[in-house]
């Protein structure tokens, strides 16, 4: 009996020691990132009045440039740190719209996903414990029709960038599934925020970006998908029942 406790007893602490390291690591990153008030070089003014020093270094090192802000954009993304925003304009400005999307598109995504990952390796078995019965139906849910409800999410702008990610980390949704779906449901808004970038200098705040019409026209573009899948489940439910009779 003994002997069987200490086996599962040292089998939870190594388990664990993975996890408390992860954690040790999130919590140093994010207190540096406050500590050296690090927010501040992520912030609209700071990108506007230093585009022109930013445009003379990617025009002297492209590939240097492209990859530091890859670099720091999956880490923000990643840790859910503020700034996802300017640092899209800022891709806009610098490369210009169809590389600037590309190079937001991938980075955005992998950030998500690996946001997703963490949640889901420190937080999924303990949440899945505790009220395991109470996700039975949304765990169901997800598995029939999670990648309509993750693309919903992601065109609406108001469901935050970092909840869905930590959300989505505590289903059984396919991570495979999670990154093309948030890279195929973030595009649209991407799009924008890059198109924007063009023209940084102009941007006097973020809100102005995105108009009621065009969030309007994200939040239809979301529901579609899942308003199409029940008209034909609806359809086909009708012509069996048709059927029977």
């Amino acid at each position: 009996m003994i002997d069987k406790f200490n086996k599962e007893y040292g089998a939870k602490k190594e388990n664990l020691a993975p996890k408390i390291l992860i954690v040790c690591a999130i919590i140093i990153l994010i207190a540096l990132f406050y500590c050296f008030d690090a927010g501040q070089y992520f912030s609209l003014g700071y990108i506007k009045a230093s585009q022109e020093r930013f445009a003379l270094l990617y025009k002297e090192h492209k590939v240097m440039v492209m990859v530091a802000y890859m670099g720091i954009y999956i880490t923000m993304s990643a840790l859910s740190l503020p700034g996802a925003a300017v640092m899209t304009l800022l891709g806009g400005a610098l490369f210009g719209f169809v590389t600037g999307t590309v190079v937001v598109s991938f980075a955005s995504s992998i950030g998500a996903t690996l946001a997703c990952l963490v949640a889901r390796f420190l937080l999924r078995d303990w949440v899945q414990e505790k009220v395991g019965g109470k996700l039975k139906i949304i765990n169901e849910g997800i598995e029939k029709e999670g990648a309509f409800y993750l693309f919903t999410m992601r065109l609406i702008p108001a469901f935050p960038f970092w909840l869905v990610n930590l959300a989505m980390g505590l289903t059984r949704i396919p991570l495979r599934t999670f990154y093309w779906v948030s890279q195929i449901g973030m595009l649209p808004a991407t799009m924008v925020f890059v198109f924007a970038g063009k023209e940084l200098g102009q941007i006097e705040s973020l809100s102005g970006i995105l108009s009621p019409g065009l969030i309007i026209a994200l939040v239809l573009l979301g529901i579609f998908p899942i308003a199409v899948k029940k008209m034909i489940g609806t359809y086909k439910d009708s012509r069996i029942q048709g059927f029977k009779d």
